[in-house]
């Protein structure tokens, strides 16, 4: 439930019959949806097998049978028990993978809303031969009169530019502006970079619901094996410490300059600039460094907070060390009397750890 929703009174309906009707489906939303799995998923006329096998004709489909794909153990051992897939098969795998097939290497952390669920199946239907949904889609396309033809002027892009006459190859040109701007957007330390925009905490809690809660919680406590991104306070002193935004990171520009250009998996580049300043001022509300829900975070006041962690960086004084400031070769061999001891070992922290548990490899013996 929302951190910041007033508790309502759900009055259930009961039907003659005493059942509830089944959740209806919708092929757009179900496509939206899809966004989520692309990164890992095709469908479609061209569908290839990229992370995760192509979903072409999935339903009516034994388990781990494309050609040429390699599926876990865990799949074929599924397989092999006469897994096949229907709607509700399909159903409990994408409500949570893991638990629905042990040891998959499907890195999904699951849709918890049946209605999701059922959207993302009538949208997968559309691309499964002799599915009513698919049937249906293609007789309301067949339905549809035939549109005039269209004549599409192209807008002035590189390729229409001279090929360049200079060198041997006649490669490269100066990049255009637009190019240019299309790369530069990092964001500084201290704010330089920031694009225009605005959102509040109201703004970002229903944009994390539907475009991040699926891996990362929906308070940022994290799902599976998917980052935590909330918490962690006063633990940086433990043997496994929790590297959160509230914990950990120095800086806010980190914040925003991710999410912007990495986010949400899968789609990225997908949000608008006042959502990403949305979601981070969410990012600011559950990590407890903003404490009011109409709080709204934008150019002019982001170089105004602080994240805890950030006294405890020191600037990169690198260049200070005597081979920098002596324009010198640094020491490559011997540079230290008696043999070399291994006096301490970092414990492995990455995104998808490979433990049997599901848990990170702890620390190396």
């Amino acid at each position: 439930m929302s951190k910041f929703r007033n508790l309502a009174v759900v009055a259930a309906v009961v039907m003659s019959a005493g059942i509830a009707p089944a959740l209806a489906q919708d092929v757009g939303a179900g496509k939206k949806l899809f966004k989520k799995c692309v990164a890992c998923h095709a469908v479609g006329p061209d569908a290839r097998n990229k992370v995760g096998p192509q979903l072409n004709d999935l339903f009516g489909r034994s388990a781990g049978s494309i050609e040429k794909f390699k599926y876990s153990k865990a799949m074929k051992a599924a397989a092999e028990k006469g897994l096949v897939w229907t709607d509700d098969t399909v159903a409990e795998l994408i409500t949570k993978p893991r638990k629905f097939i042990k040891g998959t290497k499907m890195a999904f952390g699951g849709l918890k809303k049946e209605k999701d669920r059922n959207n993302i199946i009538a949208y997968l239907k559309t691309f499964s031969t002799g599915s009513e949904t698919a049937d249906a889609a293609k007789t309301k396309t067949d339905d549809q009169p035939e549109k005039a033809a269209t004549t599409v002027t192209a807008a002035p892009s590189s390729r229409n530019l001279p090929i360049p006459q200079h060198g041997v190859f006649h490669l490269g040109r100066k990049a255009l502006p637009e190019e240019v701007n299309a790369w530069d957007i990092d964001i500084r330390a201290d704010g330089a970079g920031l694009p225009p925009g605005r959102g509040t905490v109201a703004d970002g809690e229903p944009l994390f619901a539907e475009n991040c809660a699926s891996c990362h919680g929906d308070f940022g406590e994290g799902v599976d094996r998917w980052p935590v991104l909330a918490g962690g306070h006063d633990t940086l002193k433990e043997d496994r410490p929790v590297k959160t935004i509230g914990s950990y990171w120095p800086y806010l520009s980190t914040v925003f300059d991710y999410v912007r250009r990495a986010m949400p998996f899968g789609d990225a580049r997908s949000l608008s600039d006042d959502d990403v300043y949305a979601l981070t001022a969410y990012l600011l509300y559950v990590n407890d460094i903003v404490t009011d829900e109409e709080f709204e975070l934008s150019r002019d006041n982001f170089s105004d907070i602080r994240l805890p962690n950030e006294a405890n960086f020191t600037a990169d004084t690198r260049k200070d060390e005597p081979h920098y400031a002596k324009n010198s070769e640094a020491c490559m061999s011997d540079c230290k009397p008696g043999p070399v001891k291994v006096i301490m070992r970092a414990r492995v922290l990455d995104v998808t750890p490979e433990g049997d548990d599901g848990e990170g490899a702890g620390p190396v013996d």
